[in-house]
């Protein structure tokens, strides 16, 4: 008869009731939580023979109860615009992306954290939904995408060395369809004893599932921004198909009371991919403007980053500009977000689509378009 070892718990997604409770069962105290937790996120440490403030007796403890085990980095990328950009491979051989854009000034840095292994949304403009849903990540996977960046350049060397300083939930996957990870990973970003960011710092953003958003708004005030790409529910169905169960009006209200548990000057940004001769054109900002007139928000301008047979094109600069125009002039805040990382891939799911697709979705994506044709 073959006897295996137990699994060691892997400390990294705990929150810090979870790690409370953790060394409450294994005898120790509760302060011991806040210590590991900030060896592992504040200085990047994952070995506990290394956690010099803890007693030799503790540490043969953790090495044989515990561990700390990230996701491993597949492929690493790094843009000529500063954008860096990670395929890790996480439990089950699953890879995911993570992507770390600097601002032009070089004091923001934010990650693009995925919280599925592909998604089930299908939107079509997506390369990710091309790509299927597999399933979802555990919340140490989600929080070792941001370990992962913030130790990129080695240990972390204290916690006023912030290598990451917000992440937007807004790579792979739909984060509201995995709450249950999501929060959790969301928390120990926010916890001084986690990454300490600011609820204003740390953004969700969803194509509209409706019910979650207001548990959300119950949970946890971090910012929130939509995946709206349409002022009409009648072209919203056809690039984001949730739109037939949650449409717009529904969506906005939900948004609404969000902001009203916030309690505070927040606003909802509003994301919006412009798609040439789909969504760009005088009619569609107006209409969009519309249904935005009584919602505090900004909107982000997106435009279209091209992947292998979409059948989608990127507006011209010119119209994009023009668009943004529109609604600057109907009382809207609309910047264009600028396009980095081209030279890696680095849009969501365009990397990790060529590493390993292994649903084959695309493939018969691609079948399906040539059908067509024919």
């Amino acid at each position: 008869m073959t006897i295996t070892a137990p699994q060691r718990q892997n400390l990294l997604g705990m929150t810090r009731e979870e790690m409370e409770a953790f060394f409450l069962a294994i005898g120790e105290k509760k302060f011991r939580a806040a210590q590991v937790m900030k060896w592992i996120h504040h200085e990047g440490c994952s070995d506990f023979d290394a956690m010099t403030n803890l007693s030799k007796a503790l540490r043969t403890r953790l090495n044989e109860v515990a561990e700390i085990r990230g996701p491993r980095v597949a492929y690493e990328g790094k843009s000529s615009d500063g954008t860096r950009k990670w395929v890790l491979e996480v439990e089950d051989g699953s890879y995911v992306e993570t992507v770390l854009i600097p601002a032009d000034d070089g004091k923001r840095r934010t990650l693009c954290v995925s919280s599925q292994v592909g998604c089930s949304l299908d939107c079509s403009f997506c390369s990710t939904g091309k790509q299927g849903f597999q399933r979802n990540l555990t919340a140490a996977e989600i929080i070792g995408q941001v370990w992962a960046a913030s130790n990129s350049d080695g240990p972390r060397q204290g916690s006023t060395h912030r290598p990451v300083t917000n992440v937007v939930m807004m790579g792979m996957g739909e984060p509201l369809l995995n709450y249950d990870s999501v929060l959790p990973a969301m928390k120990l970003m926010l916890d001084d004893n986690g990454y300490g960011l600011s609820k204003r710092r740390v953004t969700l953003s969803t194509s509209g599932v409706v019910p979650m958003i207001e548990r959300l708004g119950d949970d946890l005030d971090v910012s929130l921004a939509i995946s709206l790409h349409a002022g009409n529910d009648e072209l919203r169905s056809e690039l984001v198909p949730l739109n037939r169960k949650y449409n717009i009006s529904t969506l906005l209200a939900a948004c609404k009371r969000y902001l009203d548990k916030c309690g505070d000057a927040r606003i909802v940004t509003i994301e919006y991919t412009l798609i040439k001769d789909v969504n760009d054109q005088q009619q569609h900002a107006q209409e969009l403007a519309e249904v935005l007139k009584e919602l505090p928000c900004k909107i982000n301008l997106i435009p279209f980053n091209p992947f292998p047979h979409s059948g989608y094109e990127t507006p011209s600069r010119n119209q994009v500009m023009r668009f943004q125009q529109w609604l600057y002039e109907l009382g809207f805040v609309a910047p264009v977000r600028s396009t980095r990382g081209d030279d890696i891939d680095a849009a969501c799911g365009q990397l990790v689509g060529r590493v390993k697709d292994r649903t084959r979705r695309h493939e018969r994506y691609i079948q399906s378009i040539q059908i067509d044709a024919d």
